[in-house]
C-alpha cells in the first residue's frame, strides 16, 4: 500500500509535528511493507513583513501545495490536521480515498482562540471554516478522542460510522528518570527539596487557562505554602506578567522557555504535579506525558480531559480556584494518595503508544480499500 501523509508546514505547529512524526513511525513499525510518503508545504516568507508573509504563505498553502499533491498517486491520502481539510476539495477529482484526522473544533466553540493567535484573524477564520467543511467530503475521519468525535457529529453532521477514534500517543522517551538526575535539575533551577513544584506545558491561548493557575499560586502563597510554578512552552502574556508583578509572585513563578523533548522529560520528572486546568482540549497529550514520567496530574473535568485521564488524575472544575488549591494541598499532605496517583498514572499511560494508534489507523485504511474493492 502507498500512503501519502499530508503534513502541516514544518515547525509551524509543534503538536502537529509530534502527531505526524509519531503516526509515521508507528505505521512503519506495524506495516513495514507499506510505502509511506510525506508531503508538506514550503515556507518562503519568513524574512518579510507580516502582511506579505501572511499572503505569501496563503499562496503557498492554498495554491502551490495542493497542485504539488495532485502529482502524487496513492492508495490512501491522509490529511493529518483538520486545518488542512481544504485539501479534500483539491483531491476530490482523484479516485483514491481521503482520510482526515480531526484533533479538535476549538475555533467553532471558542472563536477567540483563533483571534488570539493570528495576525490576519478574519482571513484565518474564513480559511479555517472552509478547511473543516472539506472534512464532510472525506472518506473517513480519524478523531483523537470521544469528545472530539461528538463535536464532529454535532457541528459537521458527519455520520458516526464515518468516524474512528484513534487517540494521540507519546514516545517511549517519556519515562521515570533516576532520582539523581531529577535532583540535579531541581538544583539547576534553584528549587529546594521541600518546595512543591507545579508545572504547565503548552501554549498560552485563553483555553489553556493560565490566568487561573496564577490565581491558584497566589492563593497558595497566601497560605504560606512552599510552592513554585514552572511554565514551559509559550511565555506568559503581558497581562499575566502584570498579575505576577502586582501580586509579588516573581519568586514563585518561572518561565522555562520551549524545551526540547529530552529536557521536557527531565522537567516532568523534576516537578511535583502537572496542573492542566484547560477549558477545552481535543485530547490533552501533556496529561499522558506527565503520567508516563511518574508525575501526578490535576486536570479539568470538562471536554476530553476526563476521558484521557481516566481514574489516574484529580479532576477539578477549571474555574474553581479553591477546588484546585484543595487538590494541590491534598497532594502536598497525603503521600499515600500521591503515590497511588503516580502508580495509576503509569498504568494509564502505558497503552498510549504510536504503534497502538497506528494499528487502529492502518485498520481504517485497510477497511476502506476492502470496501472499495468489494463494490
Amino acid at each position: 500500500m502507498r500512503v501519502v501523509i499530508l503534513r502541516r508546514p514544518p515547525q509551524v505547529s509543534v503538536s502537529m509535528d509530534v502527531y505526524a512524526d509519531g503516526l509515521v513511525s508507528g505505521l512503519k513499525a506495524v506495516r513495514p511493507t507499506w510505502e509511506i510518503v510525506e508531503l508538506s508545504p514550503l515556507q518562503y516568507y519568513k524574512d518579510t513583513n507580516f502582511l506579505l508573509r501572511g499572503f505569501g504563505n496563503y499562496y503557498e498553502r492554498y495554491w502551490c501545495y495542493p497542485n504539488a499533491i495532485k502529482k502524487h498517486n496513492a492508495d490512501i491520502y491522509h490529511i493529518i490536521d483538520h486545518s488542512d481539510g481544504y485539501l479534500v476539495h483539491w483531491l476530490k477529482g482523484k479516485p483514491q480515498p481521503i482520510v482526515v484526522t480531526c484533533h479538535d473544533l476549538i475555533n467553532l466553540i471558542q472563536p477567540e482562540n483563533i483571534y488570539d493567535q493570528s495576525s490576519l484573524p478574519f482571513m484565518s477564520m474564513a480559511a479555517w471554516k472552509f478547511a473543516i467543511r472539506g472534512m464532510k467530503k472525506a472518506k473517513h475521519i480519524i478523531s483523537v478522542s470521544q469528545h472530539t468525535a461528538k463535536d464532529i457529529r454535532q457541528n459537521l453532521e458527519i455520520a458516526p460510522e464515518n468516524i474512528t477514534i484513534a487517540p494521540d500517543a507519546i514516545e517511549s522517551i517519556f519515562r521515570i528518570l533516576p532520582k539523581k538526575e531529577v535532583f540535579s535539575l531541581r538544583q539547576e533551577y534553584g528549587i529546594a527539596p521541600e518546595t512543591f513544584c507545579l508545572l504547565n506545558v503548552g501554549s498560552n491561548h485563553p483555553r489553556k487557562n493560565i490566568s487561573t493557575i496564577l490565581k491558584v499560586i497566589k492563593a497558595l502563597k497566601e497560605k504560606n505554602l512552599p510552592v513554585y510554578f514552572w511554565k514551559a512552552g509559550a511565555d506568559f502574556t503581558s497581562e499575566q506578567k502584570t498579575f505576577i508583578q502586582t501580586h509579588e509572585l516573581q519568586n514563585f513563578v518561572a518561565y522555562l522557555g520551549k524545551p526540547d523533548q529530552d529536557k521536557l522529560v527531565q522537567i516532568y520528572n523534576a516537578t511535583d504535579v502537572l496542573l492542566s486546568p484547560s477549558l477545552y482540549e481535543g485530547f490533552g497529550m501533556t496529561v499522558i506525558e506527565a503520567m508516563a514520567c511518574g508525575t501526578p496530574v490535576i486536570t479539568s473535568n470538562v471536554t476530553s480531559l476526563p476521558e484521557v485521564a481516566g481514574n489516574a488524575a484529580i479532576l477539578v472544575d477549571p474555574v474553581d480556584i479553591q477546588e484546585i488549591v484543595k487538590a494541590v494541598c491534598r497532594l502536598m499532605e497525603d503521600t499515600t494518595y500521591r503515590n497511588s496517583l503516580i502508580e495509576a498514572g503509569l498504568v494509564r499511560a502505558k497503552p498510549f503508544t504510536w504503534e497502538n494508534t497506528a494499528e487502529q489507523v492502518a485498520a481504517v485504511y485497510e477497511k476502506i480499500l476492502y470496501e472499495i474493492k468489494s463494490n
